[in-house]
């Protein structure tokens, strides 16, 4: 097991032995802090929710859904995948992160879903933590990886950078993680967005891979969705409030616990639904992530809309408090409880569970 004892002794040993050789880096010195926040329930919304107790799903009491010939297998960024579940994207770039990804690798590649790796933009600053990123092409050598970087650095960054990265990474598609609240509150932010649009429309022209719109616990609602989709984003990961609240790490980070920014966002439900309203004119893979901590949470991501639902800090946390068969374990039950849903609701495929097979509580009557 790997628990968090065993974390932060190799932790320590880690730093220890490596401290006259590691470089200086706020990026990773940042990143490690993240990691350890997000342990915790501490950086969690603290009023706001995902919205996701506003609905219910409508009981079929004439089922005829044969739930033995239930199948999630498809086809994501030209690799066969058995659920459309990701890892969402974590770490990388500090020193505690290559164990991570490494053993979240693993379980993506048993599994055969997709994994996102953390913002590469500490790789953009020396090689020195490259490895931290490219175990996750090498532990999950058949299953779609996805690269990552922040709306703020693509600003000022050109084309060719953001294409070594993928490069190194061997990635199937690149998310640019949107996070102005993030910026705007964290102590060495770069709460700079001109341009930002334009530059996502330059990069989709030019890069080897599909582009992917991430928020990191804001929401994205049907406005910004489509803008991005007009100019060339071919994914919206709508990621949501009602999980993590990064502005909270961040006012952790310096201790400003009264901000009234903590719980500033839309909730996951709401962005889910409003976005996938734009599938009538637009062909793009929606995901639902924000605050996907249940089995219930997973299947009514899926019944609103979403193509693919993600979590970052609930398999984190089991990862890290227990070990990965335990990661795999809660991603296939969560799957199994979904057939279960779909039986009860006469829904033999994901796309029939999406065909009005959910309602809004206050709507009956």
């Amino acid at each position: 097991n790997f628990n968090i004892l065993h974390y932060e002794l190799l932790t320590f040993t880690y730093v220890a032995f490596h401290y006259m050789s590691e470089p200086d880096s706020n990026t990773s010195k940042r990143k490690s802090e993240h990691i350890k926040l997000c342990l915790t329930d501490n950086v969690s919304f603290r009023e706001k929710t995902n919205g996701f107790e506003n609905y219910d799903f409508i009981h079929s009491a004439v089922t005829e859904v044969d739930i033995s010939k239930i199948s999630f297998q498809q086809k994501l960024f030209g690799k066969q995948i058995n659920y459309p579940f990701l890892i969402s994207c974590m770490t990388g770039g500090t020193t505690e992160s290559e164990n991570i990804n490494s053993m979240l690798a693993e379980v993506a590649e048993d599994l055969r879903i997709p994994i996102g790796v953390g913002s590469q933009r500490q790789a953009l600053e020396n090689a020195y933590f490259h490895d931290t990123y490219k175990v996750i092409r090498r532990k999950a050598a058949n299953v779609p990886v996805l690269g990552n970087i922040g709306a703020a650095q693509i600003v000022h960054i050109n084309v060719k950078e953001i294409q070594k990265l993928i490069d190194m990474l061997e990635a199937d598609a690149f998310v640019v993680h949107l996070n102005p609240l993030q910026e705007l509150l964290q102590p060495e932010g770069e709460p700079y967005f001109v341009g930002l649009l334009k530059k996502i429309e330059f990069i989709c022209k030019k890069i080897s891979v599909p582009v992917i719109a991430k928020e990191v616990g804001s929401g994205i609602d049907k406005i910004s969705a489509k803008k991005l989709l007009d100019v060339g984003v071919k994914g919206i990961d709508v990621a949501g409030a009602g999980g993590t609240s990064w502005a909270g790490v961040e006012l952790i980070r310096k201790n400003d616990l009264k901000n009234p920014f903590w719980d500033w966002g839309l909730p996951t439900a709401y962005c889910i639904r409003k976005v996938a309203e734009l599938k009538k004119n637009y062909k793009f893979l929606l995901i639902g992530s924000g605050g996907i901590n249940s089995a219930t949470d997973m299947a009514k991501a899926f019944a609103l809309g979403a193509d693919l639902t993600a979590s970052a800090r609930i398999i984190l946390q089991t990862l890290l408090n227990g070990n990965q068969e335990q990661v795999k374990i809660l991603i296939e039950k969560w799957f199994g409880y979904l057939k279960q849903v779909m039986f009860l609701t006469n829904s033999q495929k994901l796309t029939d569970l999406k065909r009005n097979k959910i309602y809004k509580k206050e709507l009956l009557t």
